[in-house]
């Protein structure tokens, strides 16, 4: 299941990725506010595309995220795997998952991503393997090689699955998130208070497509400050305290002792 808005080139890659496995899965992808994701990618043999309105600059991630995965479960899935749009299956994406979900059943599985360099382009299917370098941040467990007890506060979900009976459990992502950032912390903080495993999967490969990135994403700053308040609303706590420190530091918000501030006039400081 992928949601996407634009980033047409990653998807189609993504498309032909999955089109290359030995047994390609059902794919549902939800587009966000963007009529052209159908013809982008085609009328191909079990991909679904569902539409979720989206007013322009503003992703509705948390609503998007879970109407895909209704969309899934009524399709009959057995495992949903959540991919972001610029992300390409590695070949044993999809079976270490689904192995992994089988030997563990309830649990919150999470595989290792390599952020491809802007020399790799878009691999062929055959050329992943060569450019596999997983994020240090991450664990990083051997081929078939599974990790329990992962901290929940290092889930992220560009890459992850879990089964239908898990997916219920955790009640989807919380949808007071609105926009960029958040949202994922947050289902892996429910996924603790639940008693769901976090479970790194060796061999679950996901590549992301390089793109160009803002560090810290200011054109995000609105919503990291309004999902970051929500987020501390419900479990006491700051998230996304790296990017917090370096809008502070150059003068776009301040923290007053109880809550992080749009300074004035950050709108024109952050272009």
């Amino acid at each position: 299941m992928t949601i996407a808005a634009g980033r047409h080139t990653h998807l189609a890659a993504q498309r032909a990725h999955l089109a290359a496995l030995p047994t390609p899965p059902e794919h549902v992808v939800v587009a966000m506010g963007d009529p052209q994701i159908a013809d982008v990618v085609g009328e191909a043999a079990g991909v679904h595309v569902v539409e979720v309105p989206a007013p322009p600059g503003h992703l509705p991630l948390a609503l998007a995220r879970n109407t895909g995965v209704q969309r899934s479960l009524d399709l009959g899935a057995e495992l949903v795997v959540l991919l972001d749009v610029d992300c390409l299956p590695g070949h044993a994406l999809v079976d270490g998952y689904a192995s992994a979900a089988s030997r563990l059943g309830d649990a919150l599985l999470c595989g290792p991503v390599t952020y491809l360099p802007a020399e790799a382009g878009s691999p062929a299917p055959d050329q992943l393997d060569r450019w596999t370098s997983p994020h240090a941040a991450r664990p990083a467990p051997g081929d078939g090689e599974l990790v329990r007890g992962g901290d929940h506060r290092l889930f992220w979900s560009l890459s992850f699955a879990c089964t239908p009976a898990t997916w219920r459990r955790l009640g989807g992502f919380c949808t007071d998130y609105d926009g960029y950032g958040g949202e994922d912390t947050d289902l892996g903080m429910v996924a603790r208070r639940e008693g769901v495993d976090l479970v790194w999967v060796g061999g679950a490969h996901a590549y992301h497509q390089h793109h160009p990135v803002s560090s810290p994403p200011v054109e995000h700053l609105d919503d990291i400050l309004r999902n970051a308040a929500t987020y501390h609303r419900r479990w006491g706590e700051w998230p996304m305290e790296g990017w917090l420190q370096a809008f502070a530091e150059r003068g776009l918000v301040t923290y007053d002792g109880s809550a992080w501030r749009r300074v004035d006039g950050a709108q024109e400081a952050s272009s």
